[in-house]
């Protein structure tokens, strides 16, 4: 397939119009230049908020004792983070802090996820750095302040960087290792394995959908558009695999995020 687009590259047909890592970077097209300036990711995250508190509270004012097939689905989702991922790694009394916290980082990354796989905005809103960055500080600022609110700052801070039952010449090299994960390594991670999924599936499916209108469309040859059935079923696929991961997505970030507060806690040493 390579051989043949290049082939009909040198031959002057049109090229396709590949994505790259310039769609997460659209330039703003309100208050440019301003602090307040808004691009198209910055647009989708707008929009999938409204629509999100828009559902929930709709839902909320129109709640009845027995509720209806719409009302079930939306009460079974937040059962599922308050069952399924609080209480499951914190138990139901320390976790019944938490629950409104994990619920609202699971609704928001799965509808933000969610926008890549939605005609008309076609791109995840958490597919920039800054918004899963954003979610991993919320995430650490709470385990710090749990640490500190059970075990005070002093005593957090040795449980951290000075494990109990190690042989102490070898603190000297896992104290500071132990600092930097605590900083940055943790954070870094979380941040990363979100950011990085959402991007790559993004490019993957565009990819796919491109060579499709190139081979099927673009090109007059009709002899390649068997290509273009080929590209098209892989975005297909690609689609159907892009939900799963967004759904995925947002729940291995729920759930480290309950567990990594959890460690804080005095008897999760």
């Amino acid at each position: 397939m390579i051989d043949a687009v290049h082939s009909l590259t040198l031959a002057g047909a049109t090229q396709p119009e590949y994505p790259s890592v310039d769609d997460f970077l659209p330039d703003p097209f309100v208050f440019a230049n301003t602090p307040f300036a808004i691009n198209r990711i910055i647009l989708v995250r707008i929009i999938a908020t409204i629509i999100m508190l828009l559902v929930l509270g709709i839902t909320a004012k129109k709640a009845k004792l027995i509720p209806g097939r719409w009302q079930g689905a939306v009460e079974w989702l937040i059962e599922f983070v308050r069952d399924s991922i609080v209480y499951q790694v914190m138990g139901e009394e320390r976790g019944r802090r938490y629950v409104p916290m994990i619920t609202t980082v699971f609704c928001t990354l799965l509808v933000f996820n969610l926008c890549g796989i939605i005609p008309g905005m076609n791109i995840a809103a958490s597919a920039t750095i800054t918004l899963p960055l954003v979610f991993a500080m919320w995430c650490f600022f709470q385990y710090w302040i749990a640490g500190i609110r059970e075990k005070g700052l002093g005593h957090f801070l040795r449980d951290e960087l000075f494990p109990k039952g190690v042989p102490w010449p070898i603190y000297i090299l896992l104290s500071p290792i132990q600092l930097l994960e605590l900083l940055i390594i943790r954070p870094f991670s979380l941040t990363i394995r979100l950011f990085a999924n959402m991007v790559s599936g993004h490019l993957i499916l565009a990819l796919c959908l491109s060579a499709t209108q190139f081979f099927l469309i673009d090109v007059e040859n009709k002899l390649l558009a068997p290509y273009g059935v080929v590209t098209f079923a892989a975005g297909m696929f690609m689609f159907l695999f892009e939900a799963l991961v967004a759904c995925l997505q947002a729940y291995i970030f729920a759930i480290l995020t309950t567990a990594y507060i959890n460690m804080s806690y005095p008897e999760a040493d």
